[in-house]
């Protein structure tokens, strides 16, 4: 099933054009890889599939209605979560609280049996999330005390209390020590086959592994699409990373 289905889309910004002609589809329950190297156009693609920009050309269908002029709240309610490359917790509140917020802000019915609202049953359904990201231990801490990977995690684990489809994933290794990014990369392939999600990476060596399939992106097109080891054979892609220590 295609959960999206990206036409055409381009997008200016004056005389430059960011992301042009791009064209792709997304299937339930993959986890489709987003690379290329800085400047490729990848974020402003991410962008213009959460909402927060708006193509000056094509079209974004999510299961096959359009979305194209959809606000990203509009998009979150229809199923499209996201995480941010700036990690946005709430500081002063406790791992756990983090997640019940979250969780606030979806219907519980399909996490509490029978419909029911009370208060040790948000608990364990948030302490389930935060087992997904191997948080469950530290739900009591500030989330401001935690270091980068774990709010990453985190976040991860918000992002999944509000139940997407489709979760859009934007450069969750960036700042991540090798450790942290593995530790990350583990909950990642914990979610692979149970929910559909886009990893937008510029860490092709790191990130590529664990995708299904990968687009690779250079001035603003996909100059490659296929399994991570068609990738890494491909000459463009090579050549797209020629001189970039994080690349293929």
């Amino acid at each position: 099933m295609t959960v999206l289905d990206v036409r055409e889309l381009t997008k200016r910004f004056g005389g430059l054009v960011a992301v042009n002609g791009v064209h792709f589809q997304v299937y339930a329950g993959e986890l489709l890889g987003l690379f290329g190297p800085n400047g490729a156009g990848k974020t402003t693609l991410f962008n213009l599939i959460s909402g927060s920009l708006k193509p000056d050309d094509g079209e974004i269908l999510f299961y096959g209605r359009p979305i194209t002029t959809l606000p990203p709240h509009a998009r979150a309610r229809k199923g499209i979560g996201r995480t941010f490359q700036v990690v946005q917790v709430f500081g002063e509140l406790t791992v756990l609280e983090n997640v019940l917020t979250a969780l606030a802000h979806q219907s519980l019915a399909r996490w509490l049996p029978l419909g029911r609202y009370d208060v040790p049953a948000r608990r364990r359904a948030a302490m389930q999330l935060l087992e997904q990201v191997g948080l469950a231990s530290r739900w009591s801490e500030r989330a401001r005390n935690l270091p980068l990977g774990m709010l990453k995690r985190l976040e991860v684990a918000r992002s999944l209390a509000l139940q997407p489809k489709l979760l859009l994933l934007d450069e969750p290794l960036g700042g991540l020590s090798l450790r942290e990014a593995d530790q990350l990369l583990e909950v990642i392939l914990g979610l692979k086959g149970r929910i559909t999600m886009i990893l937008v990476e510029h860490n092709v060596r790191l990130a590529l592994p664990v995708c299904g399939r990968a687009l690779v992106m250079d001035a603003g097109q996909v100059i490659a699409e296929g399994r991570p080891e068609e990738i890494r054979r491909d000459p463009r892609v090579i050549e797209a990373y020629l001189g970039d220590d994080e690349g293929a």
